[in-house]
């Protein structure tokens, strides 16, 4: 169960072993601590009482800040037991001095490119009959977005630590994969929302909003799974480090982007779903709220992984872990999760 709060003004307070939000004396939510896997603030201007934060963390549930002007996820309360797992961080800042750094990054790329086209062959099957001549387009995209794996593949394979030249080169390939597959993306969207293409920072139209705000909810369910794993969110392969800027999940997350977002809304706006503006041209709340249901609902949705069908959020944890086997020395190399189609 999760508890998403999107009301400005709204206060959540722990009550005879639930959690419950109120805005002045109305009654918006309430749930069981027990059951409770995770809450969202998806607003600003929410409150929360010291007891809410102390049962959140000694039960191990986790409370996520979205800024509900931009979807941006600023932060992360969980437990301080989990930042202390000493080995396996000494390992991945070892990591980044040798070729396994090369290789992990060159693993969130080609995972990335390798779901992209499946996303396109997912949507394509389903037009093949309906329309013959947008799934031809979108089969044809999806070989066109594979172009740049082998000229990845001879970089991940390089000697030594990785520097600026080679994640400079992986960016590239994935910048041209990316290009291509958002100009397929275009022949999915209902006209009606004149989606300008792929915008990511400072976009003003609904669906790129919504894409961002999807992002958002999913990058603090990864910066959870590393931290369960061990391994520090800010110290990432692919993504450079910056100051405030959660490299590691920036490369975990480009694995998941496809299946776990892309899929979900496209579905939802070839479905109906309006998403809405408020007076300030950002999402309104009720459109926050419906984004980030659907992205935890597909979380626990399953994909074919290591043999069966595995809920998503099972999958996710499993690659932050195999981050930190891998590592650590324990496990030979690191696949990247790509999605089924």
């Amino acid at each position: 169960m999760h508890l998403i709060v999107e009301t400005r003004g709204a206060f959540v307070a722990k009550h005879q072993g639930r959690l419950r939000v109120e805005q002045g004396k109305q009654r918006l939510a309430e749930v069981p601590i027990m059951h409770l896997e995770q809450v969202l603030i998806v607003s600003n201007g929410v409150g929360l009482s010291s007891d809410v934060v102390r049962v959140c963390c000694e039960e191990g549930i986790p409370i996520h800040f979205l800024n509900g002007n931009t979807g941006d996820d600023y932060g992360t309360l969980f437990p301080s037991a989990l930042s202390g797992m000493a080995l396996t961080k000494r390992a991945q800042l070892r990591a980044y001095e040798d070729a396994r750094g090369v290789q992990l990054a060159h693993a969130f790329t080609s995972g990335k490119i390798q779901s992209q086209a499946n996303m396109l062959r997912y949507a394509a099957k389903y037009r093949k009959d309906a329309d013959p001549e947008l799934h031809a387009a979108l089969m044809q995209a999806a070989t066109e977005v594979l172009d740049p794996l082998p000229a990845l593949g001879r970089i991940g394979a390089r000697p030594g630590p990785i520097d600026e030249g080679i994640r400079a080169a992986l960016m590239g390939g994935e910048g041209r994969a990316a290009a291509r597959y958002w100009q397929a993306v275009a022949q999915l969207i209902p006209a009606e929302l004149g989606w300008p293409g792929r915008e990511t920072q400072g976009a003003t139209d609904r669906f790129n909003q919504a894409l961002n705000y999807g992002y958002a909810v999913l990058r603090s369910q990864v910066r959870v799974a590393l931290l369960l794993a061990g391994l520090e969110p800010n110290a990432g392969f692919l993504h450079a480090d910056r100051p405030g800027k959660p490299s590691l999940t920036l490369d975990l997350i480009e694995e998941f982007r496809q299946a776990v977002v892309d899929r979900t809304l496209i579905g939802q706006v070839n479905r109906g779903f309006a998403i809405g503006h408020d007076e300030d041209g950002r999402l309104d709340a009720a459109s926050r709220k419906r984004i980030a249901e659907k992205v935890l609902e597909r979380m626990e949705s399953t994909e074919p992984y290591e043999g069966k069908r595995q809920p998503l959020r099972h999958i996710l944890q499993c690659q932050a872990r195999h981050i930190a086997t891998f590592v650590r020395g324990e496990r030979a190399e690191y696949t990247p999760f790509v999605m089924g189609w």
